[in-house]
């Protein structure tokens, strides 16, 4: 029941609405606007009228009328009219829409119902039609017209072609079809070899226009078929016309024709019209052809008595022709280049020329011919070039000044060129500069010379890694006035150019002078690749190598070398395009950078590959002092140590020589009896400190050395040294030992002859065993000798070492 509570009211106004709906469609809205049509831009009025009893559910409350142009609200005014109706006048000021609806609504229920509507439709009175023309077709004989539609209306149009003044005494005509301009008049409503007026009518709602009105006999606009060129031929006596014979088509042999003949060479960009050709067949003639040229020839006509509104018919298929030939003419410009030939006194000769024009050439040049001297009658010099091209080397001898140069084709050979070879040390010319004309010109301009010049030589040459010669890249001016000159002959774009001037005065040749041109620039293809030369703490020298010429596309205005690590901005710098190097300064130690170049022309730039380098902790002076001073402190050291390895005397200074008792054989040196000194014997290893009371020092004699006496010796010691003796009491010497003045083990012996007694010998003699008795020392140290007594318990492998 709830659900069914809630659908009532939605069931309830859906059938308000199509009450509504069918009660404005039954009347209960009129919709009047003043004109359903107007011109696009003006005022248009309109009026709304809701009559309450026969809008169903409208019968009480208050009408409230708006309106709506197509979906856009527009406000509008409300009265009330009589018999109980509600009236609502609109009034748009500027209606600028082609079509549109306008819709009348009330309000019901919260919302806009629409309940009557109107159409409006504006735009302009038709266009007058334009450029009416026609022509009358001889095949079913019917006239048709066309012409050109003015602007649109926005409106719908009718559009009729009427005739006048024919077979019928009222206006005829066609009508086009739709999103047409063209009709045809059949031939039933024409009237042949009389005048009719012809025109085009336009109609729509807001008005009608009319073509200019043309006053034509059908049979002036007539089309005829083109005629047919039957044969063409040169007129044996003048040798430059021809005679061209033509024929009418098939239907037109009774008509006065006025025929037109067109004709023009393979390299010409325009025809040559020949007019005022009348009748109705026969031939033709014309003259100032050129010889041994082909030429294409084409013919049409119309008939004589026509207007000028007539039509031509096509022009009859082209049919080519080539006249006769005749031996060349004129003379040929001729540029030349001389040096020795080396041995045999002989003259290199360099010779170019240009071929000559067509209307010269008389025909196709077969070749050309030099000589040394001119063709006279009935003989002929020697030939020293014979050539198909337009360039020649060869060999002259030495003080020729004079060659000649000629043309030949099937029907005979040019009067000789002379051409002189001059030397070319003239006066040159101020100033020369090339511009582009455009991508496949340049403009040259220089100053005319004070001296009268007879006439001027161009060469250009394109620049490129491998130098070639271009024997075509040249042509002379011989207008000696000039100081402009035009180049065409092989420019390219992006490409270099040398050009040269060359003057030609009276009996000699000027010194040329050069420029450089581009037709057009672009930016480099690439940019050069950068090479670290040299780096240090703070700087890198950069080089590169220059662009190849094809590829620079211009000329290099500048280098812009950039830079930057990874903490800093990028640094940039402009370098003048005639260096190659560049030197980086200001950089910071143990640093990373990347480093790219970029190439300028005027047209662009283009950058080149990076390359990332790292600066040095020193530089290279500082790394060359640090390696001296450690160079100069090892030399040092070294003298120093040399130095005291050498010098004993600075050694046993710095190094004294202490003898270490601790390896001393000093008790195995003493004699066994000591005669002449009475000894003390202590208590053997007394306890206790022991006091050194007597130093003995032995000196050897005079001029023995050690180790050179002879094994015979003496069977009695030689007397001893007296000890030195300390008094330990009144009356009690203790002699407590004797050292030697030398021989402790290790010590190094002077190179004295002869051993000492008392140098340790043991081992030495004639063989014999060791012992006491060998040399009468004693095997043990003796027990008067507590600090030897006290080696031997300390140390007693080294005793008796």
């Amino acid at each position: 029941m709830a659900r069914r509570g809630a659908g009532t009211p939605f069931l309830l106004q859906l059938s308000l609405l199509l009450l509504l709906h069918l009660g404005g469609t039954l009347g209960c809205a009129s919709v009047i606007v003043g004109s359903p049509i107007v011109p696009l831009g003006s005022a248009v009025t309109a009026s709304c009228t809701i009559q309450r009893e026969l809008c169903r559910g409208l019968e009480q409350g208050k009408v409230q009328i708006s309106w709506m142009l197509d979906n856009k609200f527009v406000a509008g005014s409300q009265r009330q009219g009589p018999g109980g109706t509600e009236v609502s006048n609109l009034t748009l000021p500027r209606f600028n829409h082609t079509q549109a609806r306008l819709w009348c609504c009330v309000e019901w229920n919260g919302t806009k119902q629409r309940v009557g509507m109107a159409e409006i439709r504006a735009g302009y009175p038709p266009a007058k039609p334009l450029n009416l023309s026609c022509v009358l077709n001889l095949s079913d004989y019917g006239l048709t017209c066309q012409w050109e539609q003015g602007t649109d209306s926005h409106l719908p149009t009718s559009t009729v072609l009427k005739c006048a003044g024919g077979r019928a005494q009222a206006e005829t005509g066609c009508m086009p079809q739709r999103g047409h301009s063209h009709c045809t008049v059949p031939r039933r409503l024409l009237q042949l070899y009389r005048q009719m007026e012809i025109w085009v009518s336009a109609t729509n709602a807001l008005g009608t226009a009319e073509s200019e009105h043309l006053c034509i006999d059908p049979m002036d606009v007539a089309k005829l078929d083109p005629p047919t060129l039957q044969s063409i031929q040169s007129i044996p006596f003048q040798t430059d016309c021809i005679a061209l014979a033509w024929d009418v088509a098939w239907g037109t042999e009774h008509m006065e024709l006025q025929c037109e003949l067109r004709y023009r060479a393979p390299e010409d960009s325009a025809w040559a019209l020949v007019t005022g050709i009348i009748g109705r067949a026969g031939t033709a003639q014309r003259c100032g052809f050129l010889f041994g040229t082909q030429y294409c020839f084409q013919m049409r006509c119309r008939r004589s008595s026509a207007s000028a509104l007539a039509s031509w018919s096509e022009w009859s298929p082209g049919r080519n022709y080539t006249t006769h030939e005749k031996a060349p003419t004129g003379k040929l410009d001729a540029w030349w280049g001389t040096q020795p030939a080396g041995t045999g006194g002989q003259l290199e000769v360099q010779l170019r020329w240009k071929a000559p024009r067509q209307r010269e050439a008389n025909g196709r040049v077969l070749g050309y011919r030099i000589t040394l001297s001119p063709r006279r009658r009935g003989r002929d010099p020697p030939t020293i070039c014979n050539t198909t091209h337009t360039q020649c080397s060869f060999s002259v001898p030495a003080g020729t000044r004079r060659v000649y140069l000629s043309a030949y084709n099937a029907a005979g050979e040019s009067a000789p060129t002379e051409v002189v070879l001059l030397e070319k040390k003239g006066q040159p010319l101020a100033g020369l500069r090339a511009v582009p004309g455009d991508e496949h010109s340049l403009w040259v301009h220089w100053e005319a010379p004070l001296a009268p010049v007879i006439a001027y030589v161009l060469e250009w040459q394109q620049v490129t890694t491998e130098p070639g010669q271009c024997s075509t890249c040249w042509q002379m001016e011989h207008d000696g006035a000039a100081t402009t000159a035009l180049i065409q002959d092989g420019i390219e774009p992006f490409q270099r150019y040398n050009i040269s001037l060359y003057p030609l005065y009276e009996g000699t040749v000027g010194a040329p002078v050069h420029t450089t041109a581009y037709s057009q620039q672009k930016a480099p293809s690439h940019a050069p690749k950068l090479h670290l030369k040299r780096i240090s703490k703070s700087e890198a020298e950069l080089c590169w190598e220059p662009l190849p010429v094809e590829m620079q596309n211009g000329f290099i205005t500048s280098y812009t070398i950039f830079w930057a690590n990874s903490i800093t901005n990028v640094a940039s710098a402009t370098v003048n395009p005639s260096l190659s190097s560049f030197v980086i300064q200001g950089l910071k130690p143990s640093t990373l950078y990347k480093v790219h170049i970029m190439a300028s022309t005027a047209a662009g730039s283009t950058n080149g590959t990076s390359l990332t380098l790292v600066t040095t902790v020193l530089d290279d002076t500082e790394i060359q002092f640090l390696f001296l001073t450690l160079g100069l402190v090892f030399v040092v050291l070294t003298v120093l140590l040399i130095c005291f390895q050498k010098n004993e005397r600075m050694k046993e200074q710095l190094w004294p020589s202490v003898p270490d008792p601790a390896n001393s054989s000093l008790g195995k040196w003493v004699p066994a009896a000591v005669p002449q000194e009475p000894l003390q014997v202590l208590a053997a290893r007394e306890p206790g400190p022991v006091a050194i009371s007597t130093v003995t020092v032995l000196e050897r004699e005079q001029g023995k050395q050690p180790g050179k006496e002879h094994p015979a010796l003496p069977s009695a010691p030689l007397a001893l040294p007296l000890p030195y003796v300390r008094q330990e009491g009144p009356g009690e010497p203790v002699q407590y030992a004797r050292v030697g003045g030398m021989g402790y083990r290790g010590q190094r012996l002077l190179p004295e002859p002869g051993p000492r007694f008392y140098e340790n010998l043991r081992g030495r003699g004639d063989g014999g065993g060791g012992g006491a008795g060998d040399w009468g020392f004693l095997e043990e140290p003796p027990a008067t000798f507590p600090l030897l007594q006290g080696l031997r318990i300390g140390g007693t492998e080294e005793l008796h070492e």
